[in-house]
């Protein structure tokens, strides 16, 4: 009877996941290997191998700047973004613990956290473009007329200026997450370090750092994900270029699927994107699953 109670509990939920989870993923994984003559590697092979700039995973041909393939693109946002993230996430959380006006700076932090990405897309035009935009104004000011101009239209900038707009964007998260870690650390190690005459560097490396670990877990492998299916901004701030500069697997999937009407390709990079997720995924579910023990 208690068996049959819990089988009732579980089935609305499982009834959901299978309907708008399980199913979903199932049927784009057999569109992506499957063709009118029948089962097939053609949607994947050609995916790998395309070589227009503007739907490649890999660009072939590879110059000193972008295009460099949609693959590359995602990996150097992780590359470039995720230690920006990490870093500026636990130094401001850190600095903001107990400073005068903290609330009103993180809620401007938090602010990239709630815009809706079509915003945050314009947002980041705006905040490059270079009659209005804080950064190019900077660099003029520097002197440095390179980099003194919008860097949206450009391919030597366009995929830079994506990835630290996005960086504010998440920076809410990091330092939230980071807020809450600080908080529980218990006060008498530190406390402990201050009595035995640790300076406040060596308090910051030593004493809370280390126990930060579990947190900064989190924050890495979130961010991999969110970077992984970035997608909005990029489609508004610069659609993927120019000539496909910018773009991104969830830009290419959405390439073949709206605009080629390739259904079977966009499966394919769907499911490649799927595969990539699910190895931070993984990870973060297993030390969700040791901090439980």
């Amino acid at each position: 009877m208690r068996g049959l109670e819990f089988l009732v509990f579980l089935l609305l939920p499982l009834a959901v996941l299978g309907v708008w989870v399980v199913y979903p993923i199932l049927a784009t994984v057999v569109l992506s290997f499957t063709t009118s003559s029948g089962f097939s590697l053609g949607s994947h092979i050609a995916v790998v191998t395309e070589r227009s700039p503007l739907k490649a995973l890999i660009y072939p041909e590879p110059g000193p700047y972008p295009p460099w393939g949609a693959l590359i693109h995602n990996a150097l946002w992780i590359a470039i973004g995720l230690p920006l993230v990490v870093f500026l996430g636990v130094v401001l959380a850190y600095l903001l613990r107990e400073a005068y006006g903290s609330g009103a700076v993180r809620s401007v932090i938090f602010l990239g956290m709630v815009l809706p990405g079509v915003v945050s897309g314009l947002t980041i035009r705006f905040m490059f473009d270079a009659d209005i935009g804080i950064f190019p104004k900077l660099f003029s000011l520097l002197g440095i007329q390179e980099l003194a101009k919008t860097w949206t239209i450009y391919p030597q900038t366009a995929l830079l200026a994506l990835i630290l707009g996005s960086v504010w964007l998440w920076l809410g998260f990091s330092v939230t997450i980071f807020s809450a870690g600080l908080d529980a650390i218990p006060k008498s190690t530190i406390e402990a370090a201050i009595i035995d005459g640790a300076s406040p560097v060596q308090i910051f490396f030593k004493v809370i750092l280390p126990q930060l670990k579990p947190v900064t877990l989190v924050v890495t492998l979130m961010t991999i994900m969110w970077i992984l299916k970035i997608f909005d901004i990029v489609y508004v701030a610069t659609g993927g270029g120019p000539g496909g500069s910018s773009t991104v697997l969830a830009l290419i999937m959405y390439t073949y699927f709206a605009s080629a009407l390739e259904y079977h390709k966009a499966a394919a990079v769907a499911t490649i994107l799927a595969l990539l997720t699910l190895i931070p995924a993984g990870l973060y579910i297993k030390s969700v699953l040791a901090g439980e023990k």
